[in-house]
């Protein structure tokens, strides 16, 4: 009542607990550069786990981007890329439909029915927000810059964001490059939520929720102007954003730049537009590498200082014909590329980067597997399986340009991470770094002979099964393509091969006339379970003509079997041996391949399995990796005296595979046997 004194009101609750183990389920994103992607933990039991990826997907991935607040999914990561997690799989084989209210409402096996490695661990990047855009300004890619979040929207404070901020909102939304964030009047008294974090971006994420943010508190209106629509610039054909032809988008059609007198002072303008720093070089295509077709801007004439290409002197064209082509190429001088160099496939390989113009390689000091991460991730070849060192994948050249590299794992790229100073190091070229990603693929037909045996697939660091369901004949014999093993194939029903021990990474495979690599067809994607059983492996007999050619021997000596030894060359009547200067991978790769031993795993020298006697008819062998004979790389004759057979040149390779007597088969090596090998060549 009325009378009451509420503060001498006391009430003494009784809390019945039914004992009985209960536990809250709790879902997280960890190791993502902010709070809205990451690794997916689960919370079961009270203990922390993780998912497997499964067939994991979008639909997934938009349930714990709903379930932890952050709007909706922008990818559906698997294999690890936010890292291993730790304990136990709680989740595996996730059927999301997209609108269950959390993860395990989703059909899945059963808590913990599934146990995978972790290096299956899915991840998701999120939108962060359920909105985002420019409001209040003369256009739509202008104006105060709002979020919304939780169904409220709120607006941002011009301390909030940068020009790299900016840059990401621009291209976030569709419109174009950042041209200038405006500092706007004060809120004052009005009744409006402020946006309460700071935003740290490189300039080159996809979405403005990827930026690392702070707390702050801030009181004036930030005004985003973006380019717009109507105008956004690009490089075509380059090796790298910062390279290339120079191309506009005006009302929505890409066309060429063509300039009579175009020159570094255009260039600044377009790489400033770009945030590609400064230009190097302006110059002109080959006539041979210019374009044809629309071209949307003549005769432009900059002073150099322009935020914009389009805001120079210019003059619009209409669509020329193909005879017309003075495109624009510019190179600029911060412009920094990566490479893989010598690995038989483009995930494996030395790093190289080009810097200042110039190629160059990393020394092995300190290098690890976090290192190795942010190059695969950056090279789009998944996560490191292993970072190597002392120039495992063949010595490089020129600069040596990075020393020292320490990074977390978690950098966009490799010069983000801490290192020596550019170009300054102790070391040498024997220590060049490199690194096996987790795309990195092979094929292989095992537990038979070269061109016969059980189908398998080097993929995430192990070799695996291709399960055979739905194969089509079709499939076979792009198979034997692939291996160089002839135009027929057919799929062995006996499994005469053996079982396999692995993983079985693939399934449902369907080739189409016009492929000749396994890796164009399509398949179910990527999972360690994708067969049922064993007895679904598949097994492939490859059939082609062969004829053994006098002119071109090769063959290898003193190792084990027909797939590791020094090299030896057949010419002018004798056999020699190949001196081991600038002798590596490449070469090696070479060599196995030309014998039908797989891939090469080490290039030895220094007559690692004895010298030789005879000639030595070749130094300084210089293949790239992709020949199909040691004859068709560069090479020097030995003609004076440079090397001795203390220097012989060796290989081991992957596989054991040599012909038998027949020419028309092959069979295993017998011990006893000579190791004279001809090189077949594949008749059509």
């Amino acid at each position: 009542g009325g009378g009451t004194d509420c503060t001498s009101l006391q009430i003494t609750c009784v809390l019945a607990v039914w004992l009985s183990q209960t536990w809250d389920d709790e879902l997280k994103l960890v190791n993502g550069t902010g709070p809205c992607s990451g690794r997916v933990e689960v919370k079961h039991k009270d203990q922390w786990g993780t998912v497997c990826d499964g067939d994991w997907n979008t639909e997934d991935a938009e349930v714990v981007c709903k379930q932890v607040g952050c709007g909706s999914a922008v990818q559906a990561l698997n294999r690890a890329p936010f890292g291993e997690g730790s304990g136990p799989t709680w989740l595996y084989r996730v059927e999301c439909r997209g609108n269950e209210s959390a993860l395990w409402n989703c059909p899945h096996t059963g808590w913990g029915g599934f146990t995978c490695p972790h290096y299956f661990d899915v991840g998701v990047i999120c939108s962060g927000f359920s909105g985002l855009h420019l409001s209040g300004g003369d256009t739509a890619c202008s104006g105060h810059l709002k979020i919304k979040q939780d169904e409220t929207w709120t607006t941002v404070c011009y301390s909030y964001i940068d020009f790299n901020a900016a840059s990401v909102i621009c291209n976030e939304q569709r419109c174009g490059q950042a041209v200038d964030v405006l500092r706007g009047a004060h809120f004052g008294d009005r009744h409006e939520l402020i946006w309460q974090e700071v935003f740290h971006c490189v300039g080159n994420e996809t979405h403005l929720a990827h930026c690392p943010r702070t707390l702050q508190h801030s009181k004036a209106l930030a005004t985003v102007v973006c380019s717009g629509l109507t105008e956004s610039l690009r490089l075509s054909d380059g090796q790298s954003r910062c390279d290339g032809r120079v191309e506009i988008s005006l009302d929505g059609m890409w066309s060429r730049v063509l300039d009579d007198d175009w020159n570094i002072k255009d260039a600044h303008v377009v790489c400033r537009q770009l945030q590609c720093g400064i230009a190097k070089r302006a110059y002109y295509l080959p006539r041979s590498e210019r374009g044809i077709g629309p071209v949307g801007l003549r005769s432009v004439h900059c002073d150099g200082n322009e935020t914009q290409l389009l805001l120079c002197k210019t003059s619009h064209s209409q669509v020329l014909s193909a005879g017309v082509a003075e495109d624009l190429h510019f190179l600029p001088a911060d412009s920094q590329q990566i490479r893989l160099v010598n690995g038989t496939k483009r995930c494996a390989g030395r790093v190289e980067l080009y810097h200042d113009g110039i190629w160059g390689t990393i020394c092995d000091d300190n290098w690890d597997l976090s290192d190795a991460n942010v190059v695969c991730r950056q090279l789009g070849c998944g996560y490191a399986i292993k970072a190597l060192n002392s120039a495992h994948y063949g010595v490089g050249s020129g600069q040596i340009w990075l020393d020292d590299v320490n990074c977390t794992g978690s950098e966009s790229n490799i010069w983000a991470c801490p290192s020596s100073v550019w170009g300054h190091h102790n070391c040498q070229h024997k220590e060049d770094a490199g690194v096996l990603c987790s795309e990195f693929l092979s094929l292989r037909l095992a537990n038979g002979s070269g061109c016969a045996g059980r189908l398998e697939v080097f993929y995430n660091g192990t070799w695996g099964s291709i399960c055979s369901n739905r194969m089509s004949q079709l499939t076979a014999v792009t198979v034997c393509k692939h291996l160089n093993c002839g135009d027929g194939g057919e799929i062995e029903r006996d499994f005469k091969y053996g079982r396999g021990s692995g993983p079985t990474w693939l399934d449902h495979i369907e080739c189409a006339e016009q492929h000749s690599s396994l890796w164009q067809c399509q398949s179910d994607p990527w999972d360690p379970q994708s067969c049922d059983t064993r007895a679904e492996e598949t097994h492939i007999s490859c059939s082609g003509k062969y004829k053994c050619t006098h002119r071109e021997k090769l063959r290898v000596v003193g190792g084990e079997d027909a797939c590791s030894g020094r090299v030896e060359i057949w010419n002018q009547g004798s056999w020699g041996t190949i001196c081991d200067d600038s002798w590596d991978l490449a070469d090696a790769n070479v060599v196995c391949r030309q014998l039908g031993c797989g891939s090469a795993v080490s290039a030895l020298s220094e007559a690692a399995f004895g010298e030789g006697t005879g000639p030595i008819w070749l130094e300084k062998v210089h293949c790239k990796g992709t020949e199909l004979s040691l004859w068709d790389c560069p090479s020097k004759p030995l003609f004076g005296k440079n090397c001795n057979h203390k220097e012989d040149a060796a290989v081991d390779c992957s596989e054991f595979q040599c012909p038998s007597s027949s020419a028309s088969s092959w069979g295993p090596f017998s011990p006893g046997h000579s190791r004279e090998v001809c090189w077949y060549q594949m008749l059509p």
